[in-house]
């Protein structure tokens, strides 16, 4: 039984719900002049812009590039909650820039085409005898948007996947496809690692992978008094450590991956996130006493024994989200982080009632990538999360001073209120990414109203 479908099976014993039904489609259409509505996948962000282009390999993409004189936003899934995208002007998406461009078995390298989605390079590297170190949990981003935002999974000595990125060749502001590396064109490398999209349109990227191996899940209720005292010790412990706290409930779900050679195990294929629903029905129900909420809830998790599955690591790491939701994220100094988190969990059961989606908290160690949140520090992230049928706006308003006062940075692809002059202040290379960023795109061919204020251009 894999996370999800634990949390809905514990809540099911006591309250009975129903999943909404959700779609997320992309265009088909290569290109197209007709102002047809753009919106991520939460529905959170939204543009109209003047043109969305899918160029069918790179030769056209250059093209573009170099011809046009307005404004390129590239598109993957659409998995961002922060207003990267949203543009005006041309809306490219990349997701016809897909599959394995090269492999190499010596070396246990593999060059990916941009938008490849997660879900896509699992069994295709698998053919490979290859896989990748480490995965976020969504299996729809495209490899491009994971590298862009710094997209991470957990675990104490593991990076974000912009820490195994080899090698990437973008296509600049004058049509150009560059390669770089640590070893060519390195400063465009190391701003390239976590671009934001802003230095131009990556095409490929070669990741440093490592063999193919099983992963083996444990999942386990621990009252939440009793789990902080010795997550620190699980995290060590433990190849991937991640733990979520269920408001008003006095539980958390500990979440542990280690490698492997039992035999995969059976496990029926649900909706990612559908137990979620049924907190959202323990919360509608019981909304009149949270005491008897918690108590019925916690009651319940304490007689849920160890729960465990074993599969390929990327059926394991990442799946589909089928209940959306909006959702925050910092990421704070691992001296710092789980203080944070219990400052948070006391400001929302104290102030939002409303609350059902648990509060994530995930390890990562830290790099050297100049706009990577992970930059020079190791790190604890916590995320929140709110249905996305109701206003987050309150609960986020309340949420992150908190970790801002402890020094959290925050989630490049999440909702965020950072200024400039914060964000000049979080990253010791910010003049350095924009003199590369200047010096590819002067005219501001890629940047967007969100980046220009960013960057403290407008």
């Amino acid at each position: 039984m894999n996370r999800r479908h634990l949390i809905k099976s514990l809540i099911a014993g006591t309250i009975t719900s129903a999943i909404p039904l959700v779609s997320n489609s992309s265009a088909s259409s290569v290109t197209s002049s007709k102002k047809y509505p753009w919106k991520n996948w939460s529905g959170n962000q939204q543009c109209f812009p003047s043109r969305r282009i899918a160029p069918a390999d790179i030769g056209e993409l250059q093209a573009l590039i170099k011809n046009s004189r307005g404004k390129i936003r590239a598109v993957g899934a659409g998995h961002s909650f922060s207003e990267l995208v949203p543009t005006a002007e041309t809306l490219l998406s990349i997701r016809r820039l897909a599959g394995l461009k090269e492999v190499n078995a010596a070396k246990n390298i593999a060059t990916i085409y941009a938008g490849t989605t997660l879900n896509e390079i699992g069994p295709l590297l698998n053919a490979q005898n290859q896989a990748l170190v480490n995965m976020p949990d969504i299996d729809q981003q495209t490899l491009s948007g994971c590298i862009c935002t710094s997209t991470h999974g957990t675990g104490r000595e593991l990076g974000s996947l912009s820490h195994y990125v080899e090698a990437l060749e973008i296509v600049t502001a004058s049509g150009d496809l560059l390669h770089c590396s640590q070893h060519e064109n390195k400063e465009l490398f190391k701003a390239a690692q976590v671009s934001l999209g802003a230095l131009g349109i990556i095409t490929s990227i070669t990741m440093k992978n490592t063999s193919p191996f099983k992963l083996k899940r444990q999942s386990q209720w621990l009252p939440f008094e009793d789990l902080l005292p010795q997550a620190d010790a699980l995290s060590n412990a433990n190849r991937n450590f991640e733990f979520y706290y269920f408001p008003f409930t006095g539980m958390a779900l500990t979440d542990s991956l280690n490698i492997t050679t039992e035999p995969s195990t059976q496990n029926e294929e649900l909706d990612g996130n559908s137990g979620i629903m049924d907190l959202k029905s323990a919360r509608d129900y019981l909304s009149w006493s949270n005491k008897l909420r918690e108590l019925i809830l916690s009651s319940y998790m304490k007689t849920v024994a160890l729960e465990e599955s074993v599969d390929h690591s990327y059926a394991i790491y990442a799946t589909e989200r089928n209940v959306r939701f909006n959702e925050m994220e910092y990421h704070l100094p691992a001296e710092l982080g789980l203080k944070a988190l219990q400052e948070v969990r006391l400001a929302v059961e104290s102030k939002f009632p409303e609350v059902f989606f648990p509060i994530e908290c995930r390890f990562i160690k830290g790099d050297d990538i100049w706009l990577s949140p992970f930059y020079l520090r190791d790190t604890i992230s916590i995320a929140v999360h709110r249905y996305f049928e109701e206003d987050h706006t309150p609960l986020y308003k309340v949420i992150e001073p908190i970790l801002q006062k402890y020094k959290g940075r925050p989630h490049w692809g999440k909702i965020n209120t950072f200024s400039n002059k914060q964000f000049e202040q979080a990253y010791p290379k910010w003049k350095a990414f924009q003199d590369v960023r200047q010096h590819y795109d002067p005219q501001g061919k890629f940047l967007n109203p969100y980046l220009m204020r960013t960057f403290g251009l407008s």
